[in-house]
């Protein structure tokens, strides 16, 4: 399993329209992808923790400076595109067709925005085994699904009639972003995540029920 990043989420649609962006804007973007572009390829052909910050800095041809204004921290080279990572989330639940349960939507989630599919894309594939073998880069991105909660919770509550702040929403969020993770190992990881998310689902249709 592993969550997306920049040279993987670019060919996927987000449904979410980009606004317009200035001259400054768009030559900080070209920046930040040139850096987090050179920065995976160093980590996929020699390892993330062979590769230093300089020479990701010298192959985007920036400053070391510049590379820590766009990215704090070393793992942060890896995971991009956060706010789309969270409208997509978000979008998985208002979104979701008619009749779907909230559980279930959020499963096809999982299942297709952080389970690299043996048939996907190599380079898809690539990143996934990066980041399952690199313990930082693990809790990193764990670490950044988790920032979501609070949104997905309040999103949940509203498609459920229910108080903004009700724990059930907050651990269900909760519950189905670390689900991807909980599963890392397993030998049929796709397997794996739809049986913990069967347990949400019976879990959340038994909260609805006892509300009736």
């Amino acid at each position: 399993m592993t969550e997306s990043s920049s040279a993987t989420q670019k060919h996927s649609e987000t449904g979410v329209p980009a606004a317009p962006m200035g001259r400054r804007e768009r030559k900080k973007a070209a920046t930040r992808r040139a850096i987090a572009d050179a920065a995976l390829r160093l980590f996929l052909e020699r390892g993330y923790d062979a590769v230093g910050i300089r020479e990701i800095a010298d192959a985007a041809d920036v400053s070391t400076t510049t590379l820590f204004k766009h990215f704090p921290v070393k793992e942060a080279l890896v995971f991009d595109e956060d706010a789309e990572q969270e409208a997509r989330l978000l979008a998985a639940v208002r979104e979701r067709p008619r009749g779907r349960s909230i559980p279930a939507a959020l499963c096809e989630h999982a299942l297709r925005h952080r389970l690299a599919a043996a048939e996907g894309d190599a380079r898809f594939t690539a990143f996934s085994e990066l980041v399952n073998n690199t313990p930082a880069l693990r809790d990193y991105g764990q670490g950044m699904w988790l920032r979501h909660t609070s949104a997905l919770a309040r999103v949940i509550a509203e498609e459920s009639g229910l108080p903004a702040d009700d724990p059930a929403c907050t651990a269900l969020a909760h519950f189905a972003l670390e689900a991807p993770r909980a599963v890392h190992g397993h030998d049929d990881p796709r397997q794996a995540v739809v049986r913990a998310f069967e347990l949400l689902e019976n879990g959340w249709q038994a909260l609805g029920s006892a509300d009736g």
